[in-house]
């Protein structure tokens, strides 16, 4: 049986789907999951990973674990890395053997950064300790937070955001999430990091080209100044992390410009571009 945290996501939600398709049992986690959230003969765990003790009952029977660590246990608790080590030593005493973890690129590109590295840092560091037979993944920009201009484009069909000429390789979640199925039903991937991230560089300017094509209609973009794109950031998410994430998109590392081979290593296929990704989604915008 495998257990998926954060099983409502933009990743955990296509995870539990391609586990339950192979045939496995599953249990998957969120903090206000019902049934109604999963697809049938899936098991739903209301659970919070700030209380490790609310996930001990998904871990009886447990063969693997995918763990997802959100923003919101690290500001919960202030040391997610001790909590996420206390979660696996529970693990590690239910029987299970296998975890993959979810991590960040920013792990390795912005290691001094609290918001992107160092908290990234202790995460892994305890998947490490943990004696568990681990994988980590380290997704760059997910494609999905392109949803951010989901309303803006329904009423005005624009899109506004800062720095419209600089690329980054965003990757598709659902490349993601059958990396995290590989990894945790088949052999070969343990002990192994995996950067993922999409096949070419998208600018934000394309990502609007992009939707308008999905959809059918031209959208506008709009370049938004630094102190605009702060502000509305600063509505959503701690300055750190505001400012850290605008500087990502702004002035990207090489580290953040590479595109990696692993999403084909791993799946046998080139990874998504953003276009797939926006057309698979068209819905949203229209």
């Amino acid at each position: 049986m495998i257990v998926v945290t954060g099983a409502t996501g933009n990743v955990g939600r296509p995870l539990v789907r391609l586990l339950s398709q192979a045939g496995e049992r599953v249990t998957a986690v969120s903090r206000k999951i019902t049934a109604s959230d999963v697809p049938e003969g899936v098991t739903a765990l209301a659970a919070d990973l700030a209380d490790p003790a609310s996930v001990r009952p998904a871990l009886d029977g447990a063969d693997a674990l995918f763990l997802l660590v959100g923003g919101d246990l690290i500001a919960a608790t202030g040391d997610a890395g001790a909590v996420v080590g206390d979660l696996l030593a529970d693990a590690v005493a239910a029987g299970v053997r296998r975890v993959v973890l979810l991590s960040s690129l920013g792990v390795v590109t912005r290691p001094d950064s609290l918001s992107h590295g160092l908290l990234g840092k202790s995460i892994e560091d305890a998947v490490l300790r943990s004696g568990l037979e681990w994988t980590i993944l380290r997704p760059s920009g997910f494609a999905s937070n392109a949803y951010a201009h989901a309303e803006p484009v329904r009423a005005l069909r624009t899109v506004a955001a800062p720095s419209g000429d600089v690329g980054l390789p965003l990757v598709d979640p659902d490349d993601i999430a059958e990396v995290a199925a590989a990894a945790l039903l088949q052999d070969g991937h343990a002990g192994r990091s995996y950067e993922l991230t999409g096949p070419a560089l998208v600018t934000p300017r394309q990502q609007a080209e992009a939707i308008g094509a999905a959809i059918g209609e031209a959208v506008r973009f709009t370049e938004l100044t630094g102190e605009e794109a702060l502000a509305r950031m600063l509505t959503f998410m701690p300055e750190p992390v505001a400012e850290t994430t605008l500087d990502i998109i702004g002035r990207p590392t090489p580290a953040e410009l590479r595109v990696s081979p692993d999403i084909e290593h791993v799946l046998g296929r080139p990874a998504n571009p953003f276009a797939a990704w926006a057309e698979r989604n068209a819905m949203a915008f229209r």
